[in-house]
């Protein structure tokens, strides 16, 4: 009896064991999760500031855009390395941190196909990826070039040539120069259908930083169905 007393002892320590482990493993995977989701933010971050001032710096003087494209981005060099794959045959896909797609294209500045403004789109995004890099910091004055932001559900628009197109799915493109256009559009929650907040630098409705409740609205996709585009001059 003495024997099977202390079997019973150890098993109950054991389940006890177990169970400390067990909560220990969630609590970690949580953790190494939710450290994984603002290392990809945080680099997102770096990214479209080092492709926003390569661009920039490349064309200055030039003058336009004219000719901006993901295969002229990687050939210029503006680039990250670790964005796209050198030795692959398809040398204008460029993946972002989530390892969704990221395109780049020259915009219209002024109301016409002028090429004086640019257009740098990353889809691929989870809801709360994009609401975070929709109400970021990414200027809110005229000196940092940046023309407008939206954040929405990836359109997934194909076939369009010139002016990028999941650009033009968000609405960003219809920004331009000394507008105050921006709007919100309320999502259905089912993460379908259209659905788009843009902020601009001195925008009456969603100036930048983009509200966290238009962005909250805008990003109410399903799974990594998010975008963030951003138009720079």
């Amino acid at each position: 009896m003495r024997h099977m007393n202390e079997n019973g002892r150890s098993m109950v320590e054991m389940l006890g064991v177990l169970a400390i482990i067990g909560v220990l493993s969630v609590g970690g995977i949580a953790g190494y999760s939710k450290a994984m989701n603002k290392y990809k933010i945080n680099k997102t971050t770096d990214q479209v500031s080092m492709l926003v001032a390569n661009i920039r710096t490349l064309f200055s003087s030039q003058g336009d855009y004219t000719g901006l494209s993901n295969a002229q981005a990687i050939k210029f060099g503006v680039v990250p390395n670790d964005m796209y794959n050198a030795a692959s045959a398809n040398t204008s896909t460029i993946t972002n941190a989530f390892g969704g797609a990221v395109k780049i294209g020259a915009s219209g500045g002024r109301k016409s196909n002028d090429n004086e403004a640019f257009s740098i789109v990353y889809s691929g995004l989870s809801s709360e990826a994009c609401v975070t890099i929709a109400t970021g910091d990414w200027g809110s004055g005229q000196a940092s070039g940046l023309i407008a932001i939206a954040a929405g559900i990836d359109g997934n628009t194909s076939g369009v040539t010139g002016e990028d197109d999941a650009a033009q799915e968000n609405g960003v493109d219809s920004v331009y120069l000394g507008e105050s256009g921006d709007q919100s559009v309320a999502c259905n929650g089912t993460g379908t259908g259209t659905c788009t907040a843009i902020a601009v630098p001195g925008g009456d409705e969603n100036p930048t930083p983009m509200s966290v409740t238009n962005a909250v609205n805008a990003c109410s996709c399903t799974g990594t169905t998010c975008e963030v585009a951003w138009k720079y001059y």
